[in-house]
C-alpha cells in the first residue's frame, strides 16, 4: 500500500484544541461492518451499542516527558526508560547538540539517528505534558491528557481512545487492562513511499490478563495500541515483551472483534490499522462523513466505534 493512500482532506478548524467539557460528552460515530450501517451517538451511549464484549483498555500513564532546554533553545522528548536513569528520547535541534554534553537535567550520551538519543536524566521526569504539535492551545488541566484508568507510567503520548471514559461509564462495562507504553512508533508519520518500507522500532507491553481476554467470546479493543498488544499475543507472543507488529490492510485479526478509536492523522500507522480493520474504502467514506458532520479530530477529538 502506498503511503499516499493514507492522505485525506481535513479543515484545520476540525482539529480539536481542547477536550470536551465532560469526557463522555464526545460524539461517537458507530459503524457496523456487517451491514454498513452508520449511527451518530454520544460517547456516554457506548454501552447501548455493545453486546457483552469484554472491553480491553491500555492503562499506560503519560510521563511529563517534554523537557525544555535553554541553549541552544530546544527540547528533549522522553520516549522510553531503558534502565535506571537511562532513557531514549528525541532531542532538537539535533545538529547543534553534542554527545557528552549536559542540557539542564539531561546528559546526551549517544546519537541513535533520526533525532533519537540515548540519554541520562537526573531524577524522575519533571517536564511538561507532551501534547502533540497540532495542539497549539495550552492545556488548562494536564490530567485531561490522561485516561481515568491510567496506572503504569511510561508513555510519551496518551492512548487517546480511552480519554472519553469516565469512572461511571467504566462501571457499566466488563473491563480488562493491558499496558503498552506509547513511544516513537505510534506517533511517527510514514515518510516512505510505501508502508512496507516503514521501519518499526518496537514498544514495550504487558498483559497479565491475557488468559481471560483470550477466552472471551467477543473483545472490544479500546484504541490502536490495545489492538497491537492483543494481536501480538494472539500470534503466540509472551504476556510481556516488545511488539513490532505493524498492522496494515490485508491483516488477519485473530482476537479483536470490535474497535474503538479516535480519528487519526493522515499518513499515520494508526490510520493504516483502522483501514485494516474497517476496510480501506469504508474508512475513507467514514472519514469523509465525519468531516461533513463536523466531528472533532485527533487526540482531543471525537471517537469512532467499528463493530
Amino acid at each position: 500500500m502506498k503511503a499516499s493512500e493514507l492522505e485525506y482532506e481535513l479543515p484545520t478548524e476540525l482539529i480539536a484544541q481542547y477536550p470536551a467539557e465532560r469526557r463522555d460528552a464526545s460524539r461517537l460515530l458507530v459503524y457496523e461492518r456487517a451491514t454498513g450501517a452508520v449511527r451518530h451517538r454520544v460517547f456516554a451511549e457506548l454501552p447501548e451499542e455493545l453486546q457483552g464484549e469484554l472491553v480491553v483498555v491500555n492503562d499506560t500513564r503519560v510521563v511529563s516527558a517534554r523537557i525544555p532546554i535553554a541553549a541552544p533553545k530546544g527540547e528533549v522528548l522522553l520516549l522510553e526508560r531503558l534502565e535506571g536513569d537511562v532513557w531514549e528520547g528525541l532531542a532538537r535541534p539535533t545538529r547543534r547538540l553534542r554527545a557528552g554534553r549536559r542540557y539542564g537535567p539531561v546528559e546526551l550520551v549517544e546519537h541513535l539517528g533520526e533525532g533519537r538519543w540515548r540519554l541520562r536524566l537526573d531524577g524522575e521526569p519533571a517536564g511538561e505534558t507532551p501534547l502533540p504539535p497540532y495542539i497549539t492551545e495550552p492545556l488548562r488541566e494536564p490530567g485531561r491528557y490522561q485516561t481515568v484508568y491510567a496506572r503504569e507510567p511510561g508513555s510519551a503520548a496518551a492512548p487517546t481512545a480511552g480519554l472519553h471514559f469516565t469512572p461511571e461509564l467504566l462501571a457499566q462495562l466488563d473491563v480488562e487492562r493491558v499496558t503498552l507504553h506509547v513511544g516513537l512508533d505510534t506517533f511517527r508519520p510514514v515518510s516512505e513511499e510505501s508502508l512496507e518500507e516503514h521501519a518499526i522500532h518496537g514498544e514495550r507491553y504487558s498483559a497479565p490478563a491475557w488468559p481471560r481476554i483470550e477466552a472471551a467470546e467477543r473483545v472490544l479493543a479500546v484504541g490502536t495500541t490495545t489492538t497491537r498488544v492483543l494481536e501480538t499475543l494472539a500470534r503466540g507472543a509472551p504476556p510481556e515483551g516488545r511488539t513490532e507488529l505493524f498492522i496494515t490492510p490485508g491483516f488477519e485479526f485473530r482476537r479483536v472483534d470490535a474497535l474503538l478509536t479516535n480519528f487519526h492523522l493522515p499518513r499515520s500507522t494508526l490510520l493504516a490499522l483502522v483501514m485494516a480493520f474497517a476496510g480501506v474504502e469504508e474508512t475513507r467514506r467514514l472519514y469523509r462523513l465525519a468531516v461533513a458532520e463536523r466531528y472533532r479530530f485527533y487526540s482531543f477529538g471525537d471517537a469512532m466505534l467499528v463493530l
